[in-house]
């Protein structure tokens, strides 16, 4: 989190209009005019006066935009992060209120979203992975160092949790946690998960992969590549693996309920229910059976993508729709 703002962006604004100082010159010349010539006094006196007046009223004003400033800024994530759970007017859904909820927010209802239906929902109340939901072991593919280990995922008090840590059980190896929803998959619908990670190091990502296992397609709709302060969605496409990517400057550690919805025309990302990026080009939409994947990956023996402590992501919930 960044510090606290202070007044220095007041001073900027000030400085950078030159109000202060073009005022102060011009009332300075002013009395030396009144002061050579002998004459005009009183009218130099009331000018000077009358300056004085404008600098005081320029120097509140300034005083008051800059209270709005900090107050703005105070209470948001900072000038280049955006904490769109504040935004009102919410398109798409973010979930409903609750106090009762690690992340402060229940599922969306049934009928969230217009035009679709609630086809399923987990609130990860329990403490074992619900049925449909499967667990990756072994050597990612296309990461020949990297590590899942089943035991990096776990579920209790209300979240399912991706846990990467340096596991003795692999000779004290970096190890992430990575599972699908294998047991559903649909072609077209709207997935929502409310998310969090709690720092630096692994790609931690959130993903439709195809069914049948063939790569590509991949809509990767939360990305962050290794960083809390950004992140991106990808969609891969074609034989060759062509990419079409979206980057979102957002504080990764906050909670935040992102969205696609992925329809014959339109791909549509969507975080905290503000649309942030969409796909129209028709070559690119995946029309094919996909599931919803999470999964953490460290790149340590490239020096990339690697953590110098236990890092999670925090999954409160998933709600997926399909079209009426």
């Amino acid at each position: 989190m960044l510090p606290a703002p202070t007044s220095r962006p007041v001073s900027r604004i000030c400085h950078a209009l030159d109000f202060p100082s073009e005022l102060a010159s011009y009332s300075f010349a002013m009395n030396a005019h009144s002061d050579i010539e002998g004459k005009n006094v009183t009218r130099s006196h009331r000018s000077s006066s009358n300056a004085l007046t404008v600098i005081i009223i320029v120097l509140a004003a300034c005083a008051v935009l800059g209270a709005v400033l900090w107050f703005a800024l105070s209470n948001s994530d900072s000038a280049t992060f955006r904490d769109l759970t504040k935004t009102p007017g919410s398109e798409y859904p973010i979930g409903t209120p609750s106090s009762s909820e690690p992340s402060g927010m229940a599922p969306p209802a049934s009928n969230a979203l217009a035009g679709y239906s609630l086809s399923y929902e987990n609130d990860f109340n329990g403490t074992t992975l619900p049925s449909g939901w499967y667990v990756f072991t072994g050597v990612p593919g296309g990461d020949p160092g990297g590590q899942f280990g089943a035991s990096h995922v776990v579920v209790g008090s209300g979240l399912l949790q991706l846990n990467t840590f340096k596991d003795l059980a692999f000779n004290d190896k970096w190890v992430n946690g990575g599972l699908c929803q294998c047991g559903l998959s649909q072609t077209y619908g709207a997935y929502f998960v409310r998310s969090r990670i709690t720092g630096l190091g692994p790609n931690e990502a959130e993903v439709l992969w195809p069914k049948a296992n063939v790569w590509p397609p991949e809509i990767d709709f939360n990305e962050t590549g290794g960083d809390v302060v950004d992140t991106s969605s990808t969609v891969h496409f074609g034989s060759s693996n062509q990419i079409d990517q979206r980057h979102l400057a957002i504080n990764m550690t906050y909670w935040h309920t992102w969205g696609v919805i992925w329809t014959p025309t339109a791909i549509t990302y969507i975080v905290d229910g503000k649309v942030w990026g969409k796909i129209t080009v028709a070559s690119e939409i995946p029309n094919q059976p996909m599931t919803l994947d999470f999964e953490q990956r460290s790149r340590c023996t490239t020096g990339s993508q690697c953590p110098t402590a236990p890092v999670s992501m925090k999954i409160d919930w998933v709600a997926e729709y399909v079209a009426k």
